[in-house]
Parts: C-alpha cells; sequence; structure tokens
C-alpha cells in the first residue's frame, strides 16, 4: 500500500503541476505570444519597407542611367558641333591662305617677269656695249645700228 506521505507528495506534485499550467497558460504563454507576433509583425513590416526601398533603388537606378545616357548623347552633340565649328573655320582659315597665296604667287610671277624683262634688256645692252668695243678694238668702224642688229639677231637665236 501507498503511505500516506506518498499520496500528500502526489497531491502536491499535482496542485503544483495544475499552478504551473494555469500560471504558464495565463500568464507567461500569452505574452510570449504577443512578444512572437510583436516580432512577427515588426519582421513583415521591415520585410514590406525594404521591398519598398528596392522598388526605389531600381527606378533610381534607371533614372540615373536615363540621365546617364542623356548626358552622353548631350555630349556627343557638343563635341560634333565644336567640331563642325572647327572644321567650318579650318575651311574659311584654308580658303583665305589659299587666297593669299594665289595673291602672292601672282606678284612673284609679276615680279619675276620683271626681272626677266629686266635682264633681257640689261644683257642686250651689256652685249652691245662689248660688241661695239669689241669691234672698235679690231680696229673696225662701229656702227650702233649694225651692233644693235647683230647682237638681237643673235639673242633672238
Amino acid at each position: 500500500m501507498v503511505g500516506r506521505d506518498t499520496l500528500l507528495a502526489i497531491f502536491w506534485l499535482m496542485v503544483t503541476l495544475v499552478v504551473i499550467y494555469l500560471v504558464l497558460s495565463r500568464i507567461a504563454l500569452p505574452r510570449i505570444s504577443a512578444v512572437l507576433a510583436d516580432r512577427k509583425g515588426t519582421i513583415t513590416n521591415d520585410l514590406a519597407a525594404a521591398d519598398e526601398l528596392k522598388q526605389k533603388a531600381v527606378e533610381a537606378e534607371k533614372a540615373y542611367n536615363a540621365a546617364l545616357a542623356n548626358a552622353r548623347t548631350e555630349a556627343a552633340k557638343i563635341v560634333a558641333q565644336a567640331k563642325a565649328e572647327i572644321q567650318k573655320d579650318l575651311d574659311a582659315a584654308t580658303a583665305r591662305a589659299d587666297v593669299e597665296i594665289s595673291a602672292k604667287a601672282a606678284e612673284s610671277e609679276k615680279t619675276i617677269a620683271a626681272i626677266r624683262d629686266g635682264a633681257a634688256t640689261a644683257v642686250a645692252e651689256v652685249a652691245r656695249a662689248t660688241a661695239a668695243e669689241i669691234v672698235a678694238a679690231l680696229g673696225g668702224a662701229v656702227d650702233a645700228k649694225s651692233v644693235t642688229a647683230a647682237v638681237t639677231a643673235r639673242l633672238k637665236g
């Protein structure tokens, strides 16, 4: 048979278990459930906020890439415009230089022609004077017309 002390111990064990069950079910477990629900809500809200921020980051990246593409396009337009202006200025400067070169070449040709004419005239005069002196040195009669005609005929070929 079971003794009285054993029954008393079993009784108090049962009372203690019932008290522990009541304390846990009425106080501790609801608080733990509330904390878990609160944490779950916080995690859900944080995940929603993270998704929203991720969407904003994707949109910001798209806007950045679009702005970057627009900036590159605009820079290419500016470079092309600058190249066109530089080419136009270069063409104008080249045309002015060509005109100046042509004018100086024509002026140089006139100067060369004048020098040639002057040289031909000087050669003819020197030839006439030399021929007249040679004829006089050889003892001949110096006739200016015949010396001029002889020098002119010789210079022509």
